[in-house]
């Protein structure tokens, strides 16, 4: 293991941790840091962005395996880093990098093939900010002062002159890129509808004009959505819809002279109608990339006939991968489209529940774009 605390401080025995021990409840706890390894690493945690699964983890609304240290869009600097890992990975101590929150063992076919999200030994039994501390190593999520990385941990540097807190965004632009570009195989002259206008919706909406959509149309829902709407015009969208107030189909053949979409990119939470209403936007041949999690097994609206007469294809996405990641940090650094600008919250950990709250949409306040714990 090479390396120390980069600020010439004793090296830490234990970790502060963010631990979620059943819905809504948080503690505060010392976790032992392990000892130095050549084949790991100890990264000091900058940040760690929160998505829809934190709150809904949180609010109880998607299962957890507690107690857990919740956190998957985590940033932070190596303060140490094992040998045989600082090859494999690139990396050297002080290097800013983001974490991948898949591990991938490297040696069965969804690994060498490309999907490690569907590893044999890992997938989402191990992921980093959803595994419970009973599964090694416990100091696993972002929610904490220190993550240790395990050798089958993939990195993605930062790059330089990117803040930890804009970096954080690597997840939602990854996600955007992949969902709203690679998988759909979004063309030129595509017609895109993007239901659901959070910072994954925002980064669909600008993957698909960098992908050459001739038209998006971005949906939301209800009243705290409208400001998410406004900023989705800064991100490509031709069009916005609240559907509380109008048929988003009707808005989207009206503005685009009769068409639907070719692609529809459904990345809502907790809103199973979006399916049904996505087959009804779908063009004939059109694909449709499902990405928000329903946490329910009610389609209201969804009509499978039209699957068939439509000749639709349906794209389930789970997370994103390493080299998108790598995409999603070049296009922040080059500022390109206006992600370090959205609405934010940065908040410290010991203010982790009043956040998530907002960001499940309680109380009045509007939820913002992008939310940031440090610790």
């Amino acid at each position: 293991m090479t390396g120390n605390p980069i600020d010439g401080s004793p090296r830490p025995t234990s970790a502060r941790a963010l631990v979620l021990t059943a819905p809504r409840s948080l503690e505060v706890r010392d976790l032992p840091i392990p000892d130095r390894s050549h084949d790991a690493a100890l990264l000091r945690v900058e940040a760690c962005g929160l998505c829809g699964t934190d709150h809904e983890l949180f609010t109880g609304h998607l299962p957890a395996r507690t107690p857990m240290v919740p956190g998957h869009e985590t940033v932070g600097v190596l303060e140490e880093v094992g040998e045989t890992v600082a090859e494999r990975w690139g990396v050297a101590v002080g290097d800013r990098v983001a974490v991948e929150c898949f591990r991938s063992c490297g040696d069965c076919d969804p690994c060498t093939t490309g999907t490690y999200r569907r590893c044999r030994t890992h997938g989402l039994r191990t992921a980093y900010g959803l595994s419970p501390l009973d599964v090694e190593p416990a100091l696993s999520g972002g929610w904490a002062s220190h993550h240790w990385l395990a050798t089958d941990s993939m990195l993605v540097p930062v790059p330089d002159g990117l803040d930890p807190v804009d970096a954080t965004l690597f997840n939602p632009v990854g996600a955007g890129i992949r969902w709203g570009a690679d998988l759909p195989a979004t063309s030129p002259g595509d017609v895109v509808a993007v239901l659901g206008p959070g910072i994954r919706g925002l980064a669909a909406a600008a993957a698909a004009k960098d992908a050459g959509a001739e038209y998006v149309m971005v949906t939301g829902l209800g009243e705290h959505d409208h400001p998410r709407l406004e900023a989705a015009r800064s991100f490509g969208a031709d069009l916005v819809v609240d559907v509380a107030d109008a048929d988003p189909v009707v808005a989207l053949r009206d503005a685009t002279g009769g068409r639907r979409a070719d692609v529809v990119v459904d990345v809502t939470a907790n809103a199973p109608a979006a399916l049904g209403q996505g087959l009804d936007l779908a063009a004939t041949g059109g694909r449709i990339v499902l990405a928000g999690t329903r946490n329910s097994t009610d389609t209201p609206g969804f009509v499978p006939d039209l699957v068939t007469f439509k000749e639709l294809t349906l794209i389930g996405a789970l997370g994103v991968d390493a080299p998108v990641y790598r995409r999603a940090l070049d296009l922040l650094a080059s500022d390109r489209w206006p992600f370090r600008t959205v609405s934010r919250t940065v908040a410290r950990l010991d203010h982790a529940a009043e956040l998530l709250a907002t960001m499940a949409g309680e109380g009045d306040a509007h939820p913002p774009v992008h939310a940031v714990l440090v610790p």
